[in-house]
């Protein structure tokens, strides 16, 4: 698979994931932002809505570790091995749902800890404020989280770490698109 390719799936990951959890919560009327974990969702046995949550987390997973490999590892090589650790850990989420209890919250755990290393690799990897920044945030929601400073389900913290780490993914795909796309439209030298 070309660069370009990767690249273009790497901006199209965060839209099925996304897309994946808006269809499961819209279908989802005993879902509560003060009550319930986003994996609720995914839950193969109490939610009616598992297949769509789980295959979005699957397929973006997918998608984000085939950008980073396919594309990222060029450009940022420290940011793709760690966005690779949290692409295959975002699919050991949706795999191994709620219904595996400790396993499915460790896999949990893992992969919200997997973005910080791939934030700060990209913040210094391309002096990335807006990584850092993100990074600043998701921790940020996770620490008032923790010590109960405001009172909301954990998909609160889930979703603020994920929204906020997802813009330099983003960025980074579109940059590698656009790299690509200028090094193709170059005489080829002999």
């Amino acid at each position: 698979m070309n660069e370009k390719v990767s690249a273009q799936l790497g901006v199209f990951a965060p839209f099925i994931g996304y897309t994946s959890i808006a269809i499961s919560i819209l279908l989802s009327p005993w879902f509560r932002w003060d009550k319930n974990a986003l994996s609720d969702l995914g839950h193969s046995v109490n939610s009616s809505v598992a297949s769509i949550f789980n295959g979005g987390l699957l397929l973006t997973g997918f998608l984000l570790l085939l950008y980073s490999v396919g594309a990222l590892n060029r450009h940022a090589k420290w940011t793709s091995f760690f966005l690779t650790v949290c692409a295959f850990s975002l699919q050991i989420v949706a795999v191994f749902d709620e219904v595996y209890g400790r396993l499915h919250f460790l896999a949990s755990v893992f992969f919200f800890i997997s973005l910080v290393p791939a934030s700060l690799s990209y913040a210094l990897e391309k002096r990335s404020l807006l990584a850092i920044g993100g990074l600043v945030i998701a921790l940020a929601a996770w620490l008032l989280y923790w010590t109960r400073t405001y009172s909301a389900g954990i998909a609160v913290p889930e979703t603020i770490s994920t929204s906020t780490v997802m813009p330099w993914i983003l960025s980074s795909a579109v940059k590698t698109y656009h790299e690509n796309k200028d090094l193709g439209s170059q005489p080829k030298q002999d």
